[in-house]
């Protein structure tokens, strides 16, 4: 299938959403204009442009977007187009109310926004296919189309008539049979038994607590319906151009979608990423969204959208600093972007976007946004013929899976304090400051090629993951594994021994007796200065392990927080991040597993691409860094030797 690479071609694709339709053709000349003196290369057209595409039902009106594509082809810019199926034009919802998504409580969500579509809608996905297909037979041979966009941020919910009708058909896919069904969510409690197919809803609103594994049954629905979208349009325009890639944004840690089974559906795999100017963790955050992107990619990905300036969805909307919307772009191409692209070309004026930054605000072509994309632009262009296609290798992954996080995030559970993205990310940030590049892989993924493999919480695991976890370690492998993890089974039903009894005994644990969940602000204080938060278990070690930490004082003191039985490592609480990292960077130096640099400063980042090493100063002072050799300075075309300094949010680009 064609990839990323047959549309980069040695070079970065620099660009973004561009949306015409919302200014008058006298704009359309000024924005080429100001594109071709950024570098920008790349273009998205149509996102949300379906009533303008198609005004009335049947009838198409193509003529401002042939006179787009000639324009944007003459001037030597690429376009990604997409469908318009994330937002119908409001006679599809009138005519057709069953197109319509609805809540939990029955509520209809109406036009007037975007995402207004029941995803198990039979009309809605006849009216996605007809714009479809005729965008696709209109557009297939123009020189200007490098790739196709489906949808945008596939992220709606519908528990509506015809959901519920296709929910059913889906179990009866899973399952075969009631009794089956009726197994696996447990239905004996509460009296929840079905005994005809029609009884069974989506996860709509009840009384008190929902069954869980008719949530995570439902969560898994959800997920595969946007999916089944997603794959009837891609197959649409794949027919009328086998040759050019197709892709859809995914939000970063968004719940709403398997992402490993999605990204197998992606010639290109691509994400927004969006975080906090203010954020201290932002540089960590856009570090991990960018590791798991690659992942899913198994390759070079796509930025699709980030902002030039302040978003406009935040309680409070910052702009962002002299510099930054450079050093994060630099960021995800050490990190494996062939593509940086922002959410959009021109700063809207009207609707609900309008202070929602772009890359031209309000400010103009003398506005400071506009004059630093300029610069990325050129800083892009410069370094794309040494890094794109290159790989980013890594010796540790991390483990992440949907279903896991699905299951784990009910409603009644020991503790809602425990909120999986956030002990995920802390794991992360631990592996980030520690030094070494991270991969994420499924648990059900070949994990043979890494050092070091580490789950922050994995509650979910089936048979084949605890078995692949098992043949890791005995292969030689080093496993550290966070709380709360082998608990249940793919079904959320608790294993006995409340873990898996092959990870106990991997571990050196003879019985889990009981979870103890800390309050906020709580901590427990181990050996070693170790201070644990949020979680600890009463552990009892079945004297196999090779080393223990055990808790200090509390009805938990003397039994153990961490184990270690030989390459296998369990940590029963969340350490306080300074412990965590250095807990890490020693089990990953025993894993023969290094940092990138040694003897970082505080704030700079160093990742390697290919024979590139990229140094990035997340912090607002100058820095000066030790470099082990000789390297010239893509960015500046400078030699630099013993050392280099790197200024407020600076980078640089070594080749040896």
């Amino acid at each position: 299938m064609p990839d990323l690479s047959d549309v980069t071609r040695r070079r970065i694709l620099f660009g973004g959403d561009y949306n015409p339709e919302q200014w008058p053709e006298e704009i359309w000349s000024e924005d080429i204009r100001l594109m071709r003196a950024a570098g920008v290369n790349s273009v998205t057209l149509g996102v949300f442009s379906w009533s303008m595409l198609e005004p009335r039902p049947g009838v198409h009106d193509f003529g401002w977007l042939d006179r787009l594509m000639d324009l944007l082809h003459e001037a030597g810019i690429g376009v990604v187009l997409a469908t318009p199926t994330a937002s119908p034009p409001p006679w599809l919802g009138r005519l057709h109310p069953d197109t319509l998504p609805r809540d939990e409580d029955g509520r209809t969500e109406w036009w007037g926004g975007r995402q207004h579509f029941s995803h198990s809608s039979t009309v809605y996905r006849r009216h996605a296919a007809a714009i479809t297909e005729a965008l696709a037979a209109r557009y297939a041979h123009h020189p200007a189309l490098t790739m196709w966009h489906i949808n945008n941020e596939y992220c709606t919910h519908d528990h509506g008539d015809e959901a519920a009708a296709r929910f059913r058909r889906w179990l009866q896919d899973r399952y075969g049979t009631l009794d089956a069904l009726n197994a696996a969510w447990g239905t004996a409690f509460w009296s929840q038994g079905y005994g005809d197919w029609a009884e069974i809803l989506p996860a709509r609103r009840t009384h008190y607590l929902k069954n869980p594994a008719q949530v995570l049954d439902f969560r898994r629905f959800t997920s595969d319906m946007l999916l089944e979208c997603y794959a009837a349009e891609r197959d649409i325009v794949r027919r009328h151009t086998p040759h050019l890639p197709v892709t859809t944004n995914f939000m970063p840690l968004w719940s709403g979608q398997d992402a490993w089974r999605w990204a197998a559906e992606e010639d290109v795999v691509s994400v927004d990423l969006y975080p906090d100017p203010r954020d201290p963790s932002g540089a960590q955050e856009g570090a991990l969204v960018q590791d798991m992107t690659r992942s899913q990619a198994r390759g070079p990905w796509m930025l699709m959208e980030q902002a030039a300036g302040p978003v406009n969805w935040r309680r409070v909307n910052h702009p962002q600093p002299r510099g930054l919307t450079r050093l994060r772009s630099l960021q995800a191409v050490a990190r494996g972007a062939d593509a940086v692209c922002y959410f959009q070309w021109r700063q809207s004026r009207q609707g609900a976007e309008k202070f929602h930054s772009g890359m031209v605000s309000h400010a103009g072509e003398q506005g400071r946004t506009y004059q630093e994309v300029k610069r990325l632009g050129a800083d892009l262009a410069r370094i794309a013929p040494h890094v794109t296609g290159g790989p980013v290798a890594a010796d540790v992954a991390v483990l992440h899976d949907w279903h896991s996080w699905w299951a784990g995030d009910q409603e009644a559970r020991p503790s809602r304090e425990v909120d999986y993205p956030d002990v995920l990310r802390a794991w992360h940030r631990a592996l980030w400051r520690a030094g070494p590049t991270t991969d994420f892989a499924h648990p059900e993924h070949d994990l043979t090629g890494y050092r070091l493999v580490v789950v922050p919480q994995l509650y979910l695991l089936t048979d084949t993951a605890v078995d692949n976890l098992l043949a890791y370690v005995r292969g030689g492998g080093t496993l550290v594994c966070g709380f709360l993890t082998g608990v249940a089974d793919q079904d959320d039903r608790v294993r006995p021994g409340a873990m898996d009894a092959r990870l106990r005994d991997l571990f050196g644990i003879r019985t889990l007796h009981e979870w103890w969940p800390l309050q906020p602000g709580e901590s427990a204080d181990c050996a070693g200065g170790l201070r644990g938060t949020l979680w600890s278990e009463e552990l009892e070690p079945d004297g196999t392990a090779d080393e223990t930490v055990p808790y200090r004082g509390g009805e938990l003191d003397g039994l153990p927080a961490v184990l270690r039985k030989g390459r296998a490592w369990y940590v029963s609480t969340l350490p306080e991040p300074d412990a965590l990292r250095a807990l890490l960077a020693r089990v990953a130096a025993g894993a023969g597993v290094r940092p990138v640099l040694d003897g970082l400063p505080d704030q700079v980042e160093a990742v390697r691409r290919g024979d590139l090493l990229f140094l990035l100063n997340h912090g607002r002072e100058p820095v000066v860094v030790d470099l082990p050799a000789t390297h010239h300075d893509l960015l500046t075309e400078t030699r630099a030797t013993d050392r280099i300094t790197l200024g407020r949010y600076g980078a640089a680009v070594l080749k040896p």
